[in-house]
């Protein structure tokens, strides 16, 4: 092993070798990062908090399917910072047992949100669509136990981890699906040129109190800051009252965000800061030239 690859920190995931989580922590860090699957999300925080691994790869969002409930409320129970966002294309790819045709296949197996957004495809063929747990799971099974007319859909990693014949590549119905990732520490990255602060606060009296949330926006509202995610998440301990997950454009530390976070302190119910972190772009949709780019976000981790 080279010296290069010895310095680079394991980067623990959900999941195993070849999901989604794997291929964005090569996408951010390179390909010679040592990575660590892990059985759940609680798994990848326990992991750095018990400094087993210094980062994980967390999975919080999909441009098609919405949020990871999960995600957001470990974000909220434990307390690891966000060092960085990367946003990932989701590509899926067919892939059979070495041998097998694509004439062959009579039955897919893979999650349900990647059967259905590979319906078309399916339903073209007249496959027997099989829900499994998730894609890079459906393909190690197979390696193991290979069936002459099974095909799974999975990550273009798992084929290559798995050694699975590649039947058919970019087979998604919907061509801008993205998933958005945090980069998880226990410490803070350094500050960016370009940054994206995110925060979790209550409202005060919710819900009893009519504009209690429009004040709360309204601190940023005042001072032009724009707010790129808002998201309600219900409370465990409290029936019908919700936290709300929050993301600005700017650094906390910048003054108009400085004003405004003491607003929100001032009408908030508590604001717990999940992290400043580098501002990533969405691939191939074209961005705005002042957001950071993705290679130079990666830059800012201290490696």
């Amino acid at each position: 092993m080279s010296d290069d690859i010895q310095c680079k920190p394991t980067v623990v995931f959900q999941g195993v070798h070849g999901a989604y989580a794997e291929s964005a922590i090569f996408q951010y860090f390179g390909d010679d990062t040592p990575t660590r699957p892990c059985r759940s999300l609680e798994c990848v925080f326990d992991a750095i908090e018990r400094g087993e691994a210094e980062l994980g790869m967390l999975p919080v969002e999909n441009a098609l399917v919405g949020s990871w409930p999960r995600a957001y409320e470990l974000l909220f129970e434990r307390d690891l910072r966000i060092r960085a966002e990367v946003i990932m294309p989701i590509r899926y790819t067919l892939m059979a047992a070495p041998g097998v045709t694509l004439a062959d296949v009579r039955r897919v197996r893979s999650s349900q949100q990647a059967l259905t957004q590979c319906e078309k495809l399916i339903s073209r063929h007249g496959w027997q669509p099989i829900p499994a747990f998730d894609t890079a799971s459906s393909a190690a099974d197979l390696a193991r136990q290979p069936e002459p007319d099974l095909a799974v859909i999975a990550n273009r990693l798992a084929a290559q981890v798995y050694g699975l014949t590649i039947l058919e590549e970019e087979i998604e119905g919907a061509p801008f699906n993205f998933t958005r990732f945090f980069v998880l520490g226990d410490e803070d990255p350094p500050r960016a040129q370009h940054s994206k602060t995110s925060l979790i606060f209550g409202v005060r009296h919710a819900p009893h109190e009519p504009g209690a949330l429009y004040s709360c926006l309204g601190e940023f509202a005042e001072r032009n800051i724009n707010l790129t995610k808002i998201e309600s998440r219900p409370r465990r301990n409290r029936p019908w009252d919700y936290y709300f997950y929050l993301d600005f454009e700017g650094h906390w530390q910048e003054p108009a965000a400085e004003a405004a976070l003491l607003g929100l302190l001032r009408r908030a119910s508590f604001v717990k800061m999940l992290g400043c972190y580098p501002a990533a772009t969405t691939p191939h949709l074209g961005h705005d030239d002042e957001t950071l780019s993705q290679e130079e976000a990666q830059h800012t981790l201290d490696l």
